[in-house]
């Protein structure tokens, strides 16, 4: 038996260390997390120093308990999980359930990081080990006790004023709030028209265009021409002054150098991804965690292809940058190498130095040569990982940029000027290998890799012609994936490894959607944002979130304690949840809206997010009739839908006509979304059909379409409610109860009765349905009729006997549920995050 036994989170790496350490290591996985919180209200307890109640959590007791098992059996225990915050407490719960279970005595328990996994890092660490650090794990049970607390208590407001089953949590809602504002920014935009002039000059060396860059005898502004006259008149007078040729008045040459950007932090390589590969976040994180893990290289066997993937750092350890220069030299020569290598500063205020930046573990695994053994995602990354990390050590890039400017004199109004430029790579260093990507493009970007011809002061140069083109400002965009990584960060709101799970919170509450690959808020996410900012202001704000994560950074590096960090937060927020629950109005924080009136009735029409999202209403619960509802359309959103749009929605149902067999013909929208109705028959719309414009005739084929699928799916009929039909995945035979397979090599037309009922009988109950048991009322349906040559006194005594058994079933079921409601009661007023 293995003497030592080493804990790590994942299998796969667990896989790979385990062929580096040799028989006296066993290596064992905890599959993440351990443990958490319980999921009821008091898990933190508020009155007694914020004590939490843990538990194992149910789908990893199984690999707890073999942890446990090979624990008993070894002499020294190494707590290996990961490097950050969450693995320091993983190992930390590791350690605790092991005390709990009294198997850490006389048995020596270490702690051991890594920042890569290869041979060298592993047995580096496993003969350095160092005690657990409680300051990380108080870092990391303060902010989960902060995000229990939030997400116990706010969300049951949310349900009151504004939704049942919404959430809300300590850093998704300043998240959610940053894509709202920008919503509103782009609503409220107003666009200000604006023109541009531009010469399109013709050059024995090649054609080439200029902006105009000053009229009447100032700079050209960018709102100096504001309508089609204007613009026009300024064209005339620059053409009539020209004379077909404009002169060059000035020739300037600028050389410049771009350094390469910084190896990957977390927070970098999440936009590079997003930007160059279309990865989400969860994406980069679930295949750079691939790569760090090991991934099985033919004859090296499993190797660990890059450092760990979180982290705020930008550093390199010496090892990796000696082996990087010796990598360029080779594959670049000599002179694409600094003097000296390059050293990035953090920008993070609380990255641990010792950490690396995200790296290939070595430089001379080569995207080409590992190709082979990655699938596409991970080449993916892998290369751009590899570019930027070799790019980071070589020489700056060497630009020289050619500014020519054309004079214009004789312009009414004032002397005018045109101006060219272009840049060409004189040296292009580290742009051989990689460039970073931009979320949007600057007019530098337009000159960059335009030639322009040699040209001479004086020189004249053909006009071809000068065009004024109309544009328009455009709103702000709305977030990207990169995009809101990069305000995340900037505004210190989270950290780089909570950016993933921040948006796919956001994304798998619907609070958000992509639209193009950018972030829409839904209308409750907005509602739910709106909210939140304007009653818990503080708690949603920047500022306030990032002087937190400050807070919390200090705790982890020791210089705060984390229950007055805790105190200082739950006294004043605790108050405002009271307060708020007992005074906000419902329709104010739904965010209602008044539209109008229906010009039919005088009615109100108002817009409302209801239980099942949000719809439209005519009148108001107070009239003597009861108001109508509509709910809106896919795209519509409650907060700029305006009177005429949400009067269309009131046109369903809609009469189209009458079928050739006289059933009239409708079409409305139901539960399951819009449908045609003829007669009894009920048919869904396609994605392509509008319930608004549909006509009579569609309508039809769609029935027609409906009961020909119908009419197909019978196959065989034996009277006795035993059927073979054609079902979503083939052939099957039921009886309404039960669904049974057809064996492949039986022609289904061909069963018999009785074939039909053996393999009815041989297949397995079907699983109740989500209401209770499947079938039940079928069954029911079905059932023969009792003789009719039954006595009365048997029919009464029967009565009698069901009257008996009705009486004690209901009761017990009465006293079951008295049970359930009594035990279920305590839990009950507040749910989880």
């Amino acid at each position: 038996m293995a003497k030592n036994l080493l804990i790590v989170e994942s299998p796969a790496k667990a896989k790979t260390i385990n062929k580096y350490l040799g028989k006296d290591f066993q290596v064992l996985a905890s599959y993440g997390h351990v443990r958490d919180l319980k999921p009821k209200e008091g898990a933190v307890d508020t009155e007694h120093g914020f004590a939490m109640a843990y538990e194992v959590i149910e789908r990893n007791e199984k690999h707890v308990d073999a942890i446990a098992k090979a624990a008993k059996l070894a002499d020294d225990i190494y707590l290996a999980t990961d490097l950050d915050r969450e693995g320091e407490a993983i190992s930390w719960h590791i350690s605790e359930i092991l005390k709990e279970r009294g198997l850490t005595k006389g048995k020596q328990m270490h702690r051991v990081v890594f920042s890569e996994i290869t041979p060298k890092a592993i047995k580096a660490a496993v003969a350095a080990p160092r005690q657990l650090s409680h300051d990380l794990v108080d870092a990391q049970q303060a902010r989960r006790a902060l995000d229990y607390l939030v997400g116990f208590n706010l969300s049951p407001v949310l349900w009151r004023k504004v939704q049942r089953g919404l959430s809300a949590g300590r850093v998704q809602s300043p998240a959610l709030r940053m894509i709202v504002e920008r919503e509103d920014e782009i609503e409220a935009f107003k666009a200000r028209e604006y023109w541009t002039i531009e010469a399109q000059l013709k050059h024995a060396e090649g054609d080439f265009t200029a902006r105009l860059s000053k009229l009447n005898g100032k700079k050209f502004e960018q709102f100096d021409l504001t309508d089609e006259a204007g613009a026009r008149a300024a064209r005339d007078a620059l053409k009539q002054a020209a004379r077909g040729r404009l002169t060059v008045s000035e020739v300037s040459s600028k050389e410049r150098k771009r350094r390469p950007a910084a190896p990957f932090t977390t927070s970098t390589l999440q936009q590079e991804a997003a930007r160059k590969l279309g990865f989400t976040t969860s994406r980069t994180m679930k295949v750079a965690q691939g790569l760090y893990e090991g991934v099985a290289l033919g004859s090296e066997g499993n190797v660990g292809l890059i450092t760990y993937m979180r982290t705020d750092s930008t550093m390199l350890g010496d090892d990796a940058m000696a082996e990087l220069r010796q990598l360029i030299a080779r594959d670049f020569g000599a002179k694409a190498l600094p003097d000296a290598p390059q050293v990035y500063k953090t920008k993070s205020k609380n990255a641990q130095e010792a950490h690396e930046a995200i790296r290939p573990t070595s430089a001379m695994h080569t995207p080409k040569s590992v190709a082979a053994f990655l699938n596409d995602d991970q080449r993916k990354l892998y290369e751009l990982i590899w570019k930027r990390t070799v790019a980071c050590q070589m020489i700056h890039a060497t630009l020289n940029t050619v500014t020519v400017e054309f004079a214009v004199r004789g312009v009414a109004g004032g002397d005018a000027a045109f101006r060219a430029s272009g840049t060409t790579v004189v040296d292009p260093g580290f742009l051989a290998v990689y460039e970073e990507g931009r979320d949007q493009k600057n007019a530098e970007d337009d000159d960059e890799g335009r030639r322009l011809p040699r040209l001479a002061v004086d020189e004249q140069v053909p006009l071809h012609e000068i065009v004024a083109d109309q544009h328009f400002t455009e709103p702000p965009p709305r977030y990207s994936e990169a995009s809101l990584v990069k305000a995340l960060e900037e505004h210190g709101i989270g950290r780089p490894s909570t950016y993933a799970s921040i948006i796919q919170v956001l994304q798998n509450r619907e609070y958000v959607f992509l639209d193009n690959r950018r972030f829409k808020p839904s209308d409750v996410g907005r509602a739910v944002s709106k909210f939140l900012t304007q009653h818990f202001t503080r708690y949603v704000d920047y500022d306030f979130t990032a002087k937190m994560e400050d807070e919390l950074d200090a705790v982890s590096r020791g210089e705060e304690a984390w229950v007055p960090l805790m105190e200082r937060f739950w006294l004043p927020f605790k108050q405002q949840v009271d307060e708020k629950t007992e005074s906000v109005d419902r329709s104010e924080a739904t965010g209602a809206r008044e539209l109008g009136s229906d010009p039919k009735t005088g009615k109100p029409v108002s817009v409302r997010l209801g239980r099942f999202g949000p719809y439209a209403a005519i009148g108001t619960k107070d009239d003597e009739e009861k108001p109508t509802f509509a709910s809106l359309r896919p795209g519509q959103s409650m907060h700029t839908i305006t009177l005429a749009e949400a009067l269309e929605l009131f046109k369903l149902p809609r009469q189209l006509g009458t079928a050739p067999n006289g059933d009239e013909v409708s079409v409305a929208i139901g539960r399951f979304g819009p449908f045609v109705k003829q007669g009894s028959t009920y048919a869904s719309l396609k994605p392509e059909d509008d319930p608004y414009t549909i006509e009579l005739p569609r309508a039809l084929q769609i029935v027609q379409e409906k009961l020909e699928m119908l009419a197909n799916r019978l196959i065989l009929d034996f009277g006795n409610g035993v059927q073979v039909l054609n079902g979503r995945y083939g052939a099957y035979i039921t009886d309404g109860e039960k669904n049974a397979r057809i064996p492949k090599e039986q022609e289904p037309k061909e069963l018999t009765e009785a074939q039909c009922l053996e393999l009815l009988a041989a297949a397995p109950a079907r699983k109740p349905g989500r209401f209770g048991k499947k079938g039940a009322t079928k069954k029911a349906a079905v059932k023969k009729a009792a003789p009719a040559k039954k006595t009365a006194a048997k029919k009464a005594a029967g009565k009698k006997t069901a009257t008996k058994k009705t009486t004690a079933k209901k009761t017990a079921a009465k006293k079951a549920a008295a049970k359930k409601a009594a035990a279920k009661k305590p839990a009950s007023s507040k749910a989880g995050a």
